[in-house]
């Protein structure tokens, strides 16, 4: 069976195809548009059809429209509720359900061949839901646990997976969202609400909780599964910022209070599904999902054994959801895991060369480009990375990604001027994952999605500071040297120059701009960024290189 899954409703609009219980392909729309989250201007930003994604995915997999079994749109228009009934302020409700009705048609004109019959609708939950215990590892018994802004009338869902079979144990209606309480906050802090939530979790670490009594009075678990969480008074807790404005401890404090309120919510949470349930695997999806320091937290303090998050947790997944739930439902083939999040597209060795040659840069290819990128960064280089299959969601994995020394403190600094990041966030550590027990501590292992914090042992702090947390964590990746051979041979040569098994990893791209994708895209942060090396491929393009006296 063919399934090819779309997102096109919120945000983060998405494809994704499942041949047999398979997952080919799956990749974002703004890899392809350039536009990051599918953001466009009002009323539009949220309704763009993965056109391109999609067209991608059966070119991946040498399909037609007219090949695939089914599509399904992870939005049911007949399980809504006008917006005013549900206590959200929302002025496009109207248009956006209208838009949601229509999808059948609008992919029929956009995958021409397609007939609009074969379109499903599947509840936007229950795609978040398949998309992480569907695709997890050993996951036949599971539960899962979704949180978001919000779905069709929704915005979170507890339940299990039986076999083939999903089923929802309870479900909280909107208006209460933890996910629209952390946007309401994102924005009040001065960042983008639907994408910034991240750098809310970031200034969290520089705040005290002092706020929290007063939060647990607007946001609280209520006992059976659900929650209150509406209506907080943010500017009476604390000054709202502008864009860009400077914050303050006070700032801090009050994303310190917020993170600690939804943490002791999602515990609750977690413990009355396992009360429920009594699963051994926790399986995790939606936007509040790639809280990493919720995650952590879940992991140490829940009852769960094992806790796996989909590393495409956001709107995007439910891309993929949509296409699993149905193969699951309806395919008697079995439902496979995800093998991993490099998901995206690739290009050969010659068609990269290709590119090089056209974009008339000088370039080498070394005997071992693992090799010559250890030796650069041990020279304290910044290298960007860009090699084989495009990762799915929004964390650089190994593959489109910057790097740098993490044994020099000015380079966190360093990356984020380059990146045009604010100087509160952290940048990621890549291990191999036989070393990261020797260096990190309090948080699952394997970690390949960088979807946990874990604290830095003390003896490590002083030698990799540039990816020590003000607070004292990670954010970690662990490489599996079978699953990427490439990337451990460059951490294993690193360490033999460096004694460190680290590197920094960051995504490949500036701010504002989505995730490096294809060649141009590498080419072009490269030459407009302050990047030492590019490794591309099998080969390098080296900025001494490229700016050699009299060539400027």
């Amino acid at each position: 069976m063919r399934v090819l899954g779309i997102n096109a409703l919120f945000h983060d609009p998405a494809a994704a195809l499942v041949i047999d219980g398979r997952t080919v392909a799956a990749a974002e729309e703004e890899r392809f548009s350039r536009r990051k989250h599918g953001k466009r201007p009002v009323p539009f930003s949220a309704w763009e059809l993965p056109e391109q994604a999609a067209a991608w995915c059966l070119s991946q997999a040498g399909l037609r429209p007219e090949d695939l079994d089914a599509v399904t749109y992870s939005f049911d228009p007949e399980l809504a509720r006008p917006a005013d009934a549900m206590g959200l302020d929302d002025p496009w409700d109207g248009l956006r359900l209208t838009y949601a009705r229509e999808a059948p048609s609008f992919l029929a004109t956009a995958l021409p061949g397609l007939e609009r019959e074969r379109v499903r609708f599947v509840p936007h939950h229950m795609a978040h839901a398949a998309s992480a215990v569907f695709a997890a590892p050993d996951a036949e018994n599971a539960s899962v646990l979704v949180l978001d802004g919000r779905g069709e009338s929704a915005s979170h869902l507890a339940a299990r997976r039986v076999g083939d079979r999903l089923e929802p144990l309870y479900s909280q209606q909107l208006p209460h969202s933890l996910g629209l309480v952390y946007e309401e906050l994102t924005e009040h802090l001065g960042f983008l609400r639907s994408s910034d939530e991240y750098k809310v979790m970031a200034m969290a670490s520089y705040g005290s909780p002092r706020l929290l009594p007063e939060l647990r009075k607007y946001v609280y678990p209520t006992g059976d599964g659900g929650f209150r969480a509406v209506d907080v008074p943010w500017s009476e807790l604390c000054p709202r910022l502008r864009p860009g404005q400077a914050w303050t401890p006070e700032h801090a404090d009050l994303a310190a209070s917020a993170q600690a309120v939804l943490e002791e919510t999602l515990l609750d949470m977690v413990r009355w599904l396992h009360g429920r349930t009594g699963d051994t695997l926790l399986t995790m999806a939606g936007g509040v999902a790639l809280n990493c320091v919720a995650n952590a937290r879940i992991v140490r303090e829940g009852p769960f054994d094992r806790v796996w998050v989909q590393p495409a947790s956001g709107d995007a997944g439910t891309a993929l959801g949509g296409a699993l739930l149905h193969s699951a439902e309806h395919d008697p083939a079995p439902t496979l895991p995800m093998d991993g999040a490099d998901l995206g597209r690739g290009w050969s060795d010659a068609e990269i060369e290709a590119w090089l040659k056209t974009a008339a840069v000088p370039f080498e290819r070394p005997p071992d480009v693992a090799a010559a990128v250890a030796e650069a960064l041990a020279d304290n280089a910044v290298v960007a990375w860009f090699q084989g299959r495009a990762e799915f969601g929004p964390r650089a994995l190994g593959h489109r990604s910057l790097m740098a020394h993490p044994g020099r403190s000015g380079n966190l600094e360093r990356l984020n001027d380059i990146k045009g990041r604010e100087q509160f966030r952290p940048v990621a550590p890549m291990v191999r994952a036989e070393r990261a027990a020797d260096l990190f501590e309090g948080g699952p292992l394997p970690s390949p999605y960088m979807l946990f914090v874990h604290g830095v042992r003390p003896e490590w702090r002083e030698r990799i500071p540039a990816v020590v947390h003000v607070d004292g964590t990670a954010r970690i990746q662990t490489v599996d040297a079978e699953r990427e051979p490439l990337v451990a041979r460059m951490l294993g040569r690193f360490e033999e120059l460096t004694g460190l098994p680290v590197v920094v990893n960051t995504s490949l791209n500036t701010a504002g701009r989505p995730m490096v994708d294809d060649p141009r895209d590498a080419l072009e942060c490269f030459g407009s960024a302050p990047v030492d090396l590019l490794a591309i491929g099998p080969f390098v393009v080296r900025r001494a290189a490229l700016f050699a006296p009299g060539e400027e």
